[in-house]
């Protein structure tokens, strides 16, 4: 199996110094093996030319050692190799073994390489010999018309060659090692900056930037513009710094805006509420009124409290953005979801609704009113959003450090594309059933902003044929 290639930016320079390390020494270390080899290599050629074939004379000239025309040739080094060759063929041929010559057997692959060795070549050739192993020799002519072949064996230098490799395989595996351990603490240390500034955007991306105060982390220090990472550091605090500035405008607007809806409900309380009154009053009224004028206060009077209905949603919604404290008591949370399907089975006849709930009471810390209002609107989202005949089932279940309420239904399910945004403001699913209906498309975003409230979560999981939305409170 392929070893995974490193991916982090430090693993990535240290795999890389290295590798570049290793580069250099597998240059040096066959630059310095080719240089000792051929230097060796020369050494042995200057031996061998210095012989100028005096051994391979003397295999047939058996002279006294003192004579004049035939000096002495046996002060030869062990294992030096001489041939006569006569008409490219090896008439004699000797090893210098133990201060004494030893007849070569000679195969014939042997005589062929023997017989190859051009004669005055300065340069010495390498051969392989099937009895001696490698040799280097040199060949010159000789007196009578043959041909002297003298060489020497390579052992010695390929045994030198093989030493210098091992001693630099552990030089060098040494030196990578060292240079491996210490790389990575030098480029653990230089990117000790750029871990800072991945901290800190790690840290901004866990920041619920969505809404409410956003606080932003402090800027980064040291941002040195003259290295990357500094600049990378500059400019993320730049961005931190336009960031910052946008949510607290941002914040600033919302701010307005609650305060606009805080104040434009609470005013408009009195004036819906006169008009409701006066529409009342007149409906009661003892003298006759035409079938036009009483259709048309009954229209103001349903109108008026339909809108009596979004004012005091949208003060709740203000008050619970504002962040206003709510009741603290114990909640029997069973009672209260019995109280609330009673009000949905009396409101909605023509559905069929079920319970789950377990045998004992189930309390939660909260605010009985709100939370019966979260429930309700459930319900009611559940009873006007599909058709006649579907089962609504409201089920309970305790968990150690939690209550888990769900609203199950088997009608159409929501549109795919107000999924996402099903607990907005004003989202509708239908807006011409919604509207004639009285909805005011801020059920479900009351019912987000009651169980954020109390330190919980809404969700919901929808397709045809099933909707279940689930609450979750603390215990």
């Amino acid at each position: 199996m392929r070893r995974p290639l490193p991916r982090t930016l430090r693993g990535q320079l240290t795999a890389g110094l290295v590798g570049l390390l290793a580069v250099a020494c597998l240059a040096v270390g066959i630059t310095t093996a080719l240089a000792l080899r051929g230097f060796l290599m020369g050494r042995l050629d200057q031996q061998l030319t210095a012989s100028g074939g005096r051994f391979a004379a003397s295999l047939e000239h058996e002279a006294k050692p003192d004579s004049d025309n035939h000096p002495d040739t046996r002060g030869q080094a062990e294992l030096t190799m001489g041939a006569r060759l006569l008409d490219a063929t090896v008439t004699q041929a000797a090893v210098v073994d133990d201060a004494a010559d030893r007849p070569l057997d000679l195969t014939a692959e042997d005589r062929r390489a023997l017989a190859a060795v051009p004669a005055d070549d300065e340069q010495g050739h390498s051969i392989a010999l099937s009895s001696l192993g490698a040799y280097r020799v040199t060949a010159v002519h000789g007196d009578d018309g043959d041909v002297l072949v003298t060489g020497l064996p390579l052992h010695p230098v390929e045994e030198t060659v093989h030493r210098l490799e091992a001693v630099e395989a552990v030089v060098f595996g040494a030196a990578l090692l060292a240079t491996g351990t210490a790389g990575a603490l030098w480029v653990r240390m230089s990117l000790r900056p750029l871990r800072r500034v991945t901290a800190q955007a790690a840290g901004v991306a866990r920041l619920p930037l969505a809404s409410g105060d956003v606080a932003m982390p402090d800027p980064l220090p040291d941002t040195d513009p003259r290295t990357e990472v500094g600049q990378v550091g500059s400019a993320l605090n730049h961005m931190l710094g336009h960031v910052e500035n946008a949510l607290t405008r941002r914040q600033a607007s919302e701010e307005r805006l609650r305060h606009f809806a805080a104040d434009a409900s609470h005013e408009l309380r009195t004036p819906v509420a006169n008009i409701r009154g006066h529409a009342e009053l007149a409906l009661r009224h003892d003298g006759p009124l035409s079938g036009e004028v009483r259709h048309a206060l009954d229209r103001i009077s349903a109108e008026s409290r339909r809108m009596t209905s979004l004012v005091d949603d949208l003060l709740l919604l203000a008050r619970l953005d504002a962040g206003r404290p709510l009741e603290h008591r114990t909640v029997d949370l069973t009672l209260l979801i019995l109280d609330t399907a009673d009000d949905a089975r009396a409101a909605g006849p023509t559905h069929r609704w079920a319970l789950d709930l377990p045998e004992e009471p189930v309390t939660v810390p909260g605010d009985a009113h709100r939370l019966q209002q979260a429930l309700g609107n459930l319900l009611a989202n559940a009873r006007t959003h599909t058709p006649p005949g579907t089962q609504v089932t409201i089920a309970l279940s305790p968990e150690p450090d939690c209550v888990r309420v769900s609203v199950t239904d088997n009608g159409p399910g929501i549109p795919e594309e107000i999924g996402p945004e099903v607990f907005g403001r004003f989202v509708r699913a239908d807006h011409a059933r919604s509207r004639s209906s009285g909805s005011t498309g801020l059920g479900l975003a009351i019912v987000h902003a009651v169980v954020t409230a109390h330190g919980g979560t809404v969700d919901v999981t929808s397709r045809p044929g099933r909707t279940v939305f689930r609450l979750t409170l603390p215990g």
